[in-house]
Order: structure tokens, then C-alpha cells, then sequence
């Protein structure tokens, strides 16, 4: 579709708040944004001035479609957007980096005897939730103090409280034993109370408690218990001592911090609760470059709305390293999710500036890190793709490889899975599954001719297209900076075939039969880990080791 036809739709929209999306000839989400008025904003994109800067034109150049959704008001478009942008993941947006669930630690209030669990779905059902964390490294280690501090049940049983004897727990005092009837529902309710009041961030509210509990117990004459509550409390001062002093006032308070480098970004965040930081993350953005709207407070202003869309407590106030784009909709949104004011605000001076400028520095030194992992596993995945190349005697170092296996499910229907790397890395968006549709019976041979065919029979035709135009061979980089944003366009520097010979066979007839008898093609028997070539006798071996594996 022309650009004059995506801007007819442009005109067509209403100018009212809402949200737009962008698509692409597969109805792939490109871009999601916001705007008061969803005519004049998405018009812009097609002015003379906008369509000059390089990733705006990169994104125009590819939209066919645009759907939009109308809100009552700005702060809840800016909520929308970012539920739309964590569901669909667009390559223009800025996004939390692997976010298709970041894990919540779940309380589920309402059971009788509840537990803490990791989880990533957040559902209105009723129960607590704590988060987001940024991995399952940190939530598990939060879990793992939590399960120190206060003795819950870990168990998934039914609890009737006729149990004969407690577990291991119990004695390592880890658990109350409510299925033993050694503690009260009253008694049990108390230790969840103190774990919800610590996940919150109220540490000295629950040590408060646990030494109130603890003197009653020993007024009482319950020795046994003041003792355990003693243990505990000396247990939430040791933790409580480690968390680092943070201002002289007490805070309800969250602080963000933004690092940025050539291709991603990275937000570094302080949990403020009384005096102390509480906790610490720390999370990866993509597509800080390619977004249409890159500057600082418009990236930081995406994260937030992303955090905060899913966040299970808004806190009183939200420091920052700079300001916002959309402050005002941003803080009417949390206003509204938090039940209260919200304050956010940018420190310039005294210990919340301190603050401020130490989460910089830790989101550097995150943003450091990462970078220095990233090269690492670069040059690993440099090293594996040029061993693949010179075992295979490839005329290129295969960025692109794509793999098909064919299965059969329940003994009758035939499917073939397609699964894709690029520059060593899972592709998993550009995974498909094939149904078999001209083939009767199971036939391995037949079923991979038909899934290769219909996977290349639109590359050929443009590659034949382009040969009569031009004369001359297409090669996998010139293919794929031709079609870089049409993956099924683009030819890949190998093509695996789970099998033998026979199956390699089969795959090099379709290549051939169009026109693609140049894309490279080996067999891989995965029992044996040997790898067919057409023009070699004898397979190829590698070390079990090896990293091209």
C-alpha cells in the first residue's frame, strides 16, 4: 500500500485521545502510541520534516495498516498503550527486554491457610501480589528470605489439621504446623500478616510486632514460643541491617534511574520504605533507538507506564533521574491505581538528589555488565558460526539459519515446525507450524518437499524477479538487506533438515527445482549428531562439545 493510501486512513481517524497502531503487510504491530488527538498525531508522521529522520522514514516506508482505539482521556490511553505494547512486543516501541511474564510473588489471602508462590500471570482474583522483579534469580531470592523469616506453610496439601506427625519444616522451624493443629488459624494468619507487612517494605512494623508478640508470650509464661519469636526478630534485624540506609525521613517511595547506550537502555530502581532501600532491580529495555520518539523522558516515560501497568503497589512518591514525557497523564494514571496523590518529582538537591544519583550509578553499572555479557556471548556465537561454516564449507558465516522437522501427531495428522535463528540467537516470533495438506499417509520425503516449497516459493519469485532485472546471483546478505524487514523474503544462510541423507535429499530437490539451488542445506541426524552434506561422502563429525552444536 502506497503512503497516500496509509495517510487517507490518517485522516480518517477522530481527533480524540486514544491509541494507535501501526501494521505491517502480515498485520504485524510495527508501533503503538498514544495521542490526544489520534488525527493531527498520527498525521505527523507523514509530514515533510518528521519523514526525513531516518527511523521515522524506516517506519513509514513499512505501514499498511492502522487500527486505533478511542479513550475517555489521556491517562487512560497512556495505561492502554502500554498493555499493548507488553502484549504485542512492537520492534519500534520501547519495551521491557524479554518481558513476556516477569515473575510476582502471589499471596492468596483468601485460602485459609495461605502460602507464598512465584508466579507471572497477575489476575484480579483476590490476592496480593509483589512486583514485578526483573528475573526469577531475583524473585526466588526474595522468596528464600521471606521463607527464613516467617515460618508458613510451603506445602501444597490440604490442610485438616489431623496430620499425625509435622515434616521437616517444622523442626527446622521453617512452618507452624497447621496441619498438625500445633498453631491456631489466628496464630497462622498473624506469621502472613508480618510476611505481607515485609514484602511491602514495613520491616520495622513487623519487627515491632514479632517483639510485642514476643513479650506477650513471655508474660504468659509460653517460654518455648518467646523464644521463637526472639529468634525471629533477631532474624528481621539482621536482614533489616543489611539494607542500606537511605534518608534521615522516613519515605514511601520509588526511584528511577535511566543509563542509556548505543541500542538499549537500562532502568535502575531503589523500593524506598521508611529510610531504607528495601530492594533493588534493575531491567533491560529494547528498542530505544528505533523508536519514532527516543529522547530520554519519552523512554523513561514508556518504562514507568509499562512498570506501573501491572504493579501491585503505587507508592507515594516516584523520584526520578529526569522528567517524564506525559508527567501529568502519568501521574493522574497512578493517582487513580494507587487511590491517592501520587507525587513524582525530580530531586535536584540534598539526600533525595544523593538518591537519585546513586541509582545512576548503579543503572551504569547494570547497563556496563550487561554489555560486557552480551559481547561475551557475541564472540561465542561468532566463533560456533564460523566453525559451522568451515565444517560445512559455507560460502558465508550463515547469520540466518532455519530448521524443519516434520512430526506426526496422534498417529494421523502430519505437521512441520520451522525454527529460526539469527546471529546465533532464537527467533522464536518467526517460528511456524506447517499442516500437511497434499500429503495422504505419513511420507517424511513428500511432507518436507510441500513445507519447503511453500516456504520458498515467494522468495524465489522475487529472487528470479530481481535476476531478470539485474542479471546475476543474489547472496544471502544481499537478499536479506533487500528484504530486512520480510522474513519470509529473506533467504537463510543455511537451511537444517532433521534427517539423513534421504531427507536432505528432498530438501535440495525443492531448492533446486526453484531456482534456490545455491541457499546451503545440510541433514542433521540428531541421534548420532551427524551432519549431511550434499557434496561431502561422508558426514560430519563434531565434538559433542562443540559450540557450532
Amino acid at each position: 500500500m502506497t503512503e497516500s493510501a496509509v495517510l487517507e486512513q490518517a485522516r480518517a481517524l477522530p481527533e480524540r485521545p486514544g491509541v494507535y497502531l501501526m501494521k505491517d503487510v502480515r498485520g504485524q504491530v510495527l508501533y503503538i502510541g498514544k495521542a490526544r488527538r489520534l488525527r493531527s498525531r498520527v498525521r505527523s508522521y507523514f509530514g515533510s520534516g518528521r519523514s526525513m529522520e531516518r527511523r521515522i522514514h524506516a517506519l513509514v516506508e513499512q505501514i499498511v495498516t492502522l487500527d486505533h482505539v478511542v479513550t475517555s482521556n489521556e491517562a487512560e490511553a497512556l495505561l492502554l498503550e502500554a498493555t499493548l505494547v507488553k502484549r504485542h512486543q512492537p520492534v519500534y516501541n520501547v519495551r521491557l527486554k524479554d518481558d513476556k511474564h516477569y515473575p510476582y510473588l502471589k499471596v492468596d489471602v483468601q485460602e485459609d491457610w495461605p502460602r507464598v508462590t512465584i508466579t507471572r500471570r497477575v489476575e484480579q482474583d483476590g490476592a496480593r501480589y509483589f512486583g514485578p522483579y526483573a528475573s526469577a534469580g531475583s524473585v526466588r531470592r526474595t522468596l528464600d528470605v521471606v521463607k527464613k523469616l516467617f515460618p508458613w506453610r510451603s506445602c501444597t496439601k490440604t490442610i485438616t489439621g489431623t496430620d499425625p506427625r509435622p515434616c521437616l519444616d517444622y523442626y527446622i522451624k521453617r512452618c507452624i504446623a497447621p496441619c498438625t493443629a500445633y498453631c491456631t488459624a489466628e496464630e497462622y494468619r498473624a506469621v502472613i500478616d508480618q510476611t505481607l507487612l515485609f514484602l511491602e517494605g514495613r520491616s520495622s512494623d513487623v519487627l515491632r510486632h514479632v517483639e510485642e508478640q514476643m513479650h506477650e508470650a513471655a508474660d504468659g509464661l509460653e517460654f518455648e514460643r518467646a523464644a521463637r519469636l526472639r529468634d525471629q526478630a533477631e532474624a528481621i534485624r539482621r536482614v533489616t541491617e543489611r539494607q542500606r540506609m537511605a534518608t534521615t525521613n522516613a519515605l514511601d517511595a520509588d526511584v528511577f534511574a535511566l543509563a542509556r547506550g548505543d541500542d538499549e537502555a537500562c532502568v535502575q530502581v531503589f523500593f524506598v520504605r521508611g529510610t531504607v532501600v528495601a530492594d533493588t532491580d534493575s531491567f533491560m529495555l529494547d528498542g530505544a533507538r528505533e523508536a519514532p520518539d527516543a529522547g530520554d523522558g519519552e523512554i523513561l516515560g514508556a518504562f514507568l507506564a509499562q512498570f506501573y501497568e501491572s504493579a501491585t503497589y503505587v507508592p507515594r512518591s516516584v523520584l526520578l533521574s529526569q522528567a517524564p514525557a506525559d508527567r501529568e497523564q502519568l501521574r493522574e494514571a497512578l493517582r487513580a491505581q494507587r487511590g491517592g496523590a501520587v507525587e513524582i518529582a525530580v530531586p535536584e538537591r540534598g539526600e533525595l538528589r544523593a538518591l537519585v544519583a546513586t541509582a545512576e550509578e548503579n543503572a551504569r553499572e547494570a547497563l556496563a555488565m550487561h554489555r560486557v555479557r552480551w559481547l561475551a556471548d557475541r564472540d561465542k556465537t561468532a566463533a560456533a558460526l564460523s566453525t559451522l561454516q568451515d565444517e560445512l564449507d559455507l560460502p558465508e558465516r550463515p547469520r540466518r539459519i532455519e530448521c524443519y522437522d516434520i512430526s506426526t501427531i496422534q498417529g494421523s495428522d502430519t505437521v512441520a515446525s520451522m525454527v529460526v535463528f539469527e546471529d546465533g540467537r532464537p527467533r522464536s516470533d518467526q517460528y511456524r507450524r506447517f499442516r500437511i495438506r497434499s500429503v495422504e499417509g505419513q511420507d517424511d520425503f513428500a511432507s518436507m518437499r510441500e513445507v519447503l516449497t511453500r516456504r520458498f516459493k515467494r522468495l524465489a519469485e522475487r529472487l528470479t524477479t530481481e535476476r531478470e532485472q539485474d542479471g546475476g546471483e543474489v547472496t544471502e546478505s544481499e537478499a536479506t538487506d533487500a528484504a530486512e524487514a520480510a522474513p519470509w523474503d529473506t533467504a537463510p544462510g543455511l537451511v537444517v533438515i532433521d534427517g539423513g541423507r534421504g531427507q536432505l535429499g528432498a530438501a535440495l530437490d525443492v531448492l533446486r527445482d526453484l531456482g534456490l539451488g545455491d541457499v546451503p542445506a545440510c541433514g542433521l541426524a540428531k541421534r548420532e549428531e551427524e551432519i549431511y552434506v550434499a557434496d561431502l561422502a561422508e558426514p560430519v563429525r563434531l565434538p559433542r562439545t562443540s559450540q557450532a552444536l
